[in-house]
């Protein structure tokens, strides 16, 4: 079947976003909520990663059901059901909570893709952004950041926890490759038309400012740029100490091979 035939030499991607937004309980939603503890509603999602002209929610501008089949949120055990499945988009799960807890989220793609499920991790953010610094005479390890009360928290509005990422299929089937190719995803945009603010992440800690103004963020080609360009600093400086390490281990071989050859003219 030339359908089931690899298309040798190709690889394509499709850009996604996994994370999730919190907002702050009202009172009078607490008071009629069955959990009278949760103090926050959140999404969990997995989505595409431009978002749609004039839309408040993060992402989701293109379907991704034409090459995820299913995703699969594993949530906190306290929870009722913590598996949840979610076999059509959008891929997401709404919840109300007190708690920040990891979130494993599984992508199974669709049965022509012959690809195996890919997992993620996420860490359910309910709590503004900060980032604090330990005195200068206090041990490296950081202040755990002061969490707001529920009225100053829902005055800074909903908080946003958003990841970017590529899903790549190398050497894909013929017949899921022109699947692909008939979904061109939607260009992220160079830079936000609106001015949203980027979306903070803790590696680029500079956009924890613009984050904390409030607004939905939105990625842009730009920050997919300075990422890239992150990571390709990151692969110069490993690069950079693997041939450190590599000439201080054959010095070290050189001077084992020069006392074996000294302890064995002795013997």
């Amino acid at each position: 079947m030339a359908d089931r035939v690899r298309v040798r030499g190709v690889t394509i991607h499709r850009p996604i976003i996994y994370g999730n937004t919190a907002t702050v309980l009202t009172p009078a939603e607490r008071e009629t909520s069955h959990y009278p503890d949760h103090t926050h509603r959140w999404t969990v999602a997995v989505r595409s990663a431009p978002s749609a002209p004039d839309s408040d929610v993060v992402g989701g501008a293109d379907d991704l059901g034409y090459f995820i089949k299913r995703v699969t949120f594993k949530l906190h055990d306290t929870y009722p059901n913590p598996t949840r499945n979610i076999d059509k988009p959008p891929f997401e799960v709404s919840e109300t909570g007190w708690g920040e807890f990891e979130i494993q989220i599984r992508i199974t793609f669709v049965a022509e893709s012959g690809e195996k499920a890919t997992t993620l991790y996420h860490h359910l953010k309910l709590h503004p952004w900060s980032i604090t610094f330990p005195p200068s005479n206090a041990s490296a390890v950081p202040v755990e950041p002061e969490i707001p009360s529920p009225e100053n928290a829902a005055k800074l509005g909903p908080v946003h926890s958003w990841q970017y990422d590529e899903i790549v299929f190398t050497d894909p089937f013929q017949n899921f490759l022109t699947l692909l190719t008939a979904h061109t995803p939607t260009p992220l945009p160079k830079t936000s038309v609106n001015k949203k603010p980027v979306p903070f992440h803790s590696s680029n800690p500079a956009s924890l400012e613009a984050s904390q103004k409030g607004g939905v963020p939105e990625f842009t080609g730009a920050m997919e740029k300075e990422e890239a360009d992150r990571l390709e600093e990151a692969k110069g400086k490993i690069i950079k100490e693997q041939e450190k390490w590599r000439s201080i281990l054959a010095e070290k071989e050189k001077e084992l091979e020069r006392l074996q050859k000294l302890l064995a003219s002795k013997e």
